[in-house]
């Protein structure tokens, strides 16, 4: 079992980091870049195994055009350098995942405009790739937006690893995409990109068990080698319309640390390899799934 780290915008404003919207995350890496090292350490002190880069709302979605046109490549790079630098300074050997993140919006995929990606996915690659070991594109809500990051990924030789949100309502009993789109599809769509891990992400823990089974099914039939993993948040159910990252909800009172654990057993059972926490997660979460299941 992989241990991953978990959700960063909380953390930080936990850990005193200045904090608003639109910028979320974005903002302690101009303005408090200690903090952001300190929350990675955090996550490596509880037993993270790969940590993953401050970088998400590096986009104009949350810093705005002007400041992304200005600054995107800048703000990118100190991602991954800070991530580094945590990882560099840990006891025992830590990966780091560069966070590409929804480009157009979190679980907006009616949002996704396929002519600009190059545009603002470009300067995310170009300033995250010294510092990173891995490529995760996250909190993806279709395909589409998926083959289209990874057509312009550089020819580096780093592992690619897909992470997609669920729909968390409950439509029919077939996992969905926040797209609509199958899980079943979303997999063999990957798989022919060639990931080395599917994950599932910022979705409750409920829908998370069957999309790894689905998962599991259709690797097995496509005879593939691909890890599973799920980082699931703390969240209430969030319906169709809503945005994540749009304001810090209140977290479940049944997904503290050993509460999660019980999903994250389940999940285990069922073939995942790989366990991490998104919003709401926190250290003291990683540590119990480390106790436990690393």
């Amino acid at each position: 079992m992989v241990i991953l780290d978990g959700g960063m915008g909380r953390e930080l404003q936990r850990s005193g980091a200045p904090f608003r919207q639109p910028e979320w995350s974005a903002l302690a890496l101009s303005e408090a870049p200690d903090k952001v090292i300190g929350v990675h350490a955090a996550f490596i002190a509880a037993g993270a195994q790969v940590i993953t880069s401050n970088s998400y709302a590096v986009v104009p979605f949350h810093i705005g055009e002007e400041r992304f046109a200005r600054e995107g490549l800048a703000l990118a790079a100190t991602a991954g350098q800070l991530a580094r630098t945590a990882a560099d300074a840990a006891p025992q050997p830590v990966k780091v995942a560069g966070s590409l993140p929804p480009l157009f919006g979190s679980y907006r995929p009616d949002l996704f405009q396929p002519e600009r990606v190059a545009e603002l996915l470009t300067p995310l690659l170009q300033g995250l790739a010294p510092h990173v070991d891995l490529w995760l594109a996250e909190t993806q809500s279709s395909i589409a937006e998926v083959q289209a990051i990874h057509a312009l990924l550089p020819a580096d030789g780093k592992p690619f690893w897909v992470s997609f949100t669920l729909r968390d309502e409950e439509v029919d009993e077939t996992p969905r995409l926040r797209s609509g789109e199958p899980v079943a599809e979303a997999i063999e769509a990957v798989a022919k990109l060639g990931v080395a891990a599917v994950l599932f992400n910022c979705s409750q823990p409920e829908v998370i068990g069957d999309a790894v089974d689905v998962a599991q099914s259709v690797i097995r039939r496509l005879g593939q080698d691909i890890a599973i993993g799920a980082y699931a948040n703390a969240f209430p159910p969030q319906p169709k319309e809503a945005k994540a990252n749009d304001g810090l909800d209140e977290l479940r009172a049944d997904l503290d640390p050993a509460g999660y654990l019980i999903w994250a057993r389940d999940w285990q059972q069922r073939g995942l390899s790989m366990i991490g926490g998104c919003c709401g997660i926190g250290p003291e979460h990683i540590a119990e799934l480390k106790r436990n299941l690393g």
